[in-house]
C-alpha cells in the first residue's frame, strides 16, 4: 500500500472514531449516574439529608446540581419530613446558591420566596463563592412537585435545577435519575383519591 493511501486510511479511521465518540456522547447526554451516598435517611426521626453539590461537573458551564441540569435528578421525600440540604459550591468559576421553588412552566430568572420556610441558602442573589458550604434545614409541609434551583441571576433559567417531590405517601425518600425537560414535564402521577370511610351498621339483634 502506498504511503498516501495509508495516510488517508488512518485519517478516515480517526474520523470514524471521532464520530462514534460523538454518537456515544449524544446517547449519554443528560444521563446522570446517581451516587447513593448523596442521600441519608433516618426513618425514626423522619428526616432526609441530601448532599447538593453545585458545579459538580463542567456540564452546562458549571451550572448544574450533582452534574444534573434541567431536572435530570429527582429527590423525593414524604410530606411532613424534615429535610437537610448539605449545599456545597464545587464550581471553580461561578457563585451559586439554592432554593426550593414551585415547578412552574416559566422558571424565574432570579430569586423568589422559597415555597417552604427556610428552604434556601443565604446570599441567594449573589451566590456563595467556590468552596463555600451551608446546611439548609426545612420541613416539607405540603405535598407537590417542586424544583431545587439556583436563584443567581439567569442560572435557573439556563437549566440549573433538579426536581424535588414531596409525596403524600409513606414511601421512603429516594434520589433517582430523571428525564431532562420542562419544569412541569415528567411529574409524578397524583396519588389516587381516597373516598370517605364507610362504616356498615351492625346487623339486627338475633339475625
Amino acid at each position: 500500500m502506498k504511503h498516501g493511501s495509508s495516510g488517508r486510511l488512518v485519517v478516515s479511521l480517526l474520523a470514524l472514531a471521532g464520530l462514534t465518540a460523538q454518537g456515544l456522547a449524544a446517547q449519554t447526554q443528560g444521563v446522570v449516574a446517581v451516587d447513593p451516598t448523596w442521600l441519608r435517611v433516618d426513618s425514626a426521626s423522619r428526616s432526609a439529608e441530601f448532599t447538593l453539590i453545585a458545579g459538580l461537573t463542567p456540564a452546562n458551564a458549571g451550572m448544574n446540581f450533582n452534574g444534573a441540569t434541567a431536572g435530570a435528578v429527582r429527590f423525593s421525600v414524604p410530606v411532613g419530613w424534615h429535610v437537610v440540604l448539605h449545599f456545597r459550591n464545587a464550581d471553580p468559576n461561578l457563585p451559586h446558591s439554592a432554593e426550593v421553588i414551585p415547578a412552574d412552566t416559566v422558571l424565574p430568572t432570579g430569586a423568589v420566596p422559597p415555597v417552604f420556610v427556610h428552604a434556601a441558602t443565604g446570599q441567594m442573589v449573589q451566590g456563595l463563592p467556590s468552596g463555600a458550604h451551608e446546611d439548609v434545614r426545612f420541613i416539607a409541609e405540603k405535598a407537590g412537585a417542586y424544583l431545587i434551583g439556583c436563584p443567581v441571576q439567569g442560572h435557573g433559567s439556563l437549566g440549573m435545577w433538579i426536581r424535588f417531590d414531596v409525596t403524600p405517601t409513606i414511601a421512603p425518600p429516594t434520589v433517582t435519575a430523571a428525564k431532562q425537560g420542562a419544569p412541569q414535564a415528567d411529574r409524578p402521577a397524583p396519588a389516587a383519591a381516597q373516598g370517605p370511610l364507610v362504616v356498615s351498621p351492625p346487623p339486627p339483634h338475633g339475625s
